[in-house]
């Protein structure tokens, strides 16, 4: 990777040692379905939700033969909830009937699923599988072209430049460094350029001292 790329991953990771995903689950399914409900939503309310999501419906199984109207009410403080009940079963019928139960573990599969974009399976593959994926949301959009890293906000082309930028290897925990320091640091608005850890190499033309 160039210098640009290698200062702002130590940087970040000095900033933030422990990356780790901030949706509670316990298996690959219940990881799919936190990521479907986080959509437009905070990773805290789907937190909120899915205990008592997954005790009425612990598998794909269940999922599937689910009353979408009984769904839509346990998921309603997610938001969009009546198009996520509708995908969340017709995603779990897939799941049993094209992948006998098992969440897949390609991209191509993953995304074939309702409800499923890339980042999603991207999610699924980097957080549950742990192989190599890079997803990317909103908040490393922000950060990547507030960096200068990328000026795009198509998402597949960051996925790609950042790719490009940095090997295999560190796509992982590339992503968890961008999103929580978007998260918590370089956020849309409240954001600190004076103390922040990368401001010299921040490219962003809004900066302001706070």
């Amino acid at each position: 990777m160039d210098k640009i790329a290698k200062d702002i991953y130590t940087k970040l990771k000095k900033l933030i040692p422990n990356l780790e995903c901030e949706l509670n689950y316990n298996n690959i399914f219940e990881l799919i379905v936190a990521v479907v409900l986080s959509a437009q939503c905070t990773d805290k309310r789907v937190n909120m939700v899915t205990p008592a999501l997954f005790a009425k419906y612990p598998d794909c199984y269940s999922m599937s033969r689910a009353n979408e109207e009984e769904l839509q009410e346990i998921i309603r403080p997610c938001g969009t909830y009546k198009i996520k009940a509708k995908n969340l079963i017709s995603m779990s019928k897939d799941i049993v009937e094209r992948y006998n139960g098992q969440v897949p573990r390609t991209i191509e599969e993953l995304t074939s699923l309702a409800g499923v974009g890339r980042k999603t399976a991207s999610v699924v593959l980097a957080e549950g599988y742990k192989i190599p994926a890079l997803p990317v949301d909103t908040h490393i959009l922000r950060v990547t072209n507030r960096l200068g890293l990328v000026h795009t906000n198509d998402p597949n082309a960051v996925e790609e430049c950042l790719k490009s930028m940095y090997e295999e290897k560190y796509w992982i925990e590339l992503h968890y460094l961008l999103l929580l320091f978007g998260r918590y640091h370089c956020k849309a608005v409240g954001y600190n350029c004076r103390d922040c850890v990368v401001k010299d190499i921040c490219k962003y033309d809004k900066k302001v001292e706070k």
